[in-house]
């Protein structure tokens, strides 16, 4: 039992100290990675009725009536006829050729226009049981087949109704093509696929979107795809939001251990840990964290340590959970040739949603 006596008129201190991320090394079962599939909580209660078309861009109005008449459509029996027989497919029967006509839509268009909002709409809106349709990111998907291997993964998601990817990745060829393969083997066995990407930040602004892009990169697979442009205001045109002032170290630390379900951890202790923990796993290092605190945050130091703080950003992001830090500010975490280079898309991403983050939390602070 913690000795800590709290202050005079300050909020008692928990009985028990923070969490510490570091301390935890999740095993999640495959049930697991597979059930969580679905949209993160920040998109729990989105339908299309809650979708407000700009009355000036027709395509946002016409996406949604798109939208609603496909997810109809996906409500009849599993287009290859096949019952479902266990989470893994064993024993079904083989999967009859593919209906004629798209099978997917792809959701085109540039930052801030709703598209993540559309995609989660279309899951909800579609007419099958939770366990029969999947939603997840590019990454999650990639990280899905890391941690099951391709051909489990293959009949996993074969049984599904509707598979919903976002942010599609065009910046990694060789991910591009084990996902473009593996929707492939999807369509033939009849789901029905949807899909979002955003532009690049160094091409915001200039009236391109990524339609032709992501047919491309799909190779084969696009006349599955219906596309869907969705035009509107790109607010992230502007830049990155200026990240907030780092708070000191004691802040933080004091914090902390005043925020019940708070982890303090060191950021570069931190870093480290990630490289012992599968990707798929981020979500489930988290379980229960209320808030993270993290001290002495510094620049990452290679790219591949910063691809898994991405991943680490985007699941705390998709679980609303707050960051409090000390050190350097998040739009400092990325030296420039990382900005500038292939996966910059990722990083610029990861800088956003942190310093969503770091503002979230600085109500915690002297609560």
């Amino acid at each position: 039992m913690s000795s800590s006596i709290a202050a005079p008129g300050s909020s008692p201190l928990p009985e028990a100290g923070p969490l510490s991320l570091c301390a935890r090394e999740p095993h999640v079962p495959a049930e697991r990675l597979v059930a969580e599939m679905v949209p993160p909580p920040r998109f729990d209660s989105v339908r299309f009725a809650t979708y407000i078309p700009d009355p000036n861009q027709p395509s946002q109005t016409e996406a949604v009536r798109v939208l609603e008449g496909f997810a109809a459509g996906l409500g009849g029996a599993h287009a290859s006829g096949a019952g479902r027989r266990g989470l893994f497919g064993f024993g079904r029967a083989k999967a009859p050729k593919t209906p004629a006509g798209p099978r997917g839509v792809y959701l085109d268009g540039g930052y801030g226009v709703g598209k993540t909002h559309l995609l989660a709409s279309l899951w909800h809106a579609t007419p099958a049981d939770p366990s029969r349709k999947a939603f997840g990111t590019f990454v999650e998907l990639t990280n899905l087949v890391g941690a099951l291997g391709f051909q489990q993964t293959v009949r996993t998601l074969s049984e599904h109704r509707l598979l919903c990817i976002d942010e599609f990745e065009l910046d990694d060829p060789g991910d591009t093509v084990l996902v473009s393969t593996l929707l492939g083997k999807l369509v033939e066995a009849g789901v029905a696929l949807a899909a979002t990407s955003n532009t690049l930040p160094g091409k915001l602004g200039e009236g391109r979107f990524a339609a032709a892009d992501f047919l491309r990169e799909i190779q084969g697979l696009s006349a599955h795809f219906r596309t869907l442009r969705i035009d509107g205001e790109d607010y992230r045109h502007r830049g990155l939001p200026e990240a907030p002032a780092p708070f000191s170290d004691e802040d933080v630390t004091k914090t902390a251990f005043a925020t019940e379900g708070a982890s303090l951890d060191d950021f570069g202790r931190l870093l480290e840990h990630l490289a012992k923990v599968h990707p798929s796993r981020y979500g489930a290092l988290t379980d229960g964290v209320r808030a993270v605190c993290l001290t002495g945050v510094k620049p990452v130091p290679d790219q591949s340590t910063a691809l898994r703080l991405v991943v680490l950003a985007d699941r705390l992001y998709d679980r609303e959970v707050p960051v409090l830090a000390s050190g350097l500010p998040f739009d400092r975490l990325f030296s420039e040739e990382m900005l500038n280079g292939g996966y910059r898309k990722k990083y610029f991403r990861a800088i956003s949603r942190l310093t969503a983050l770091a503002r979230d939390a600085k109500g915690l602070v002297g609560a």
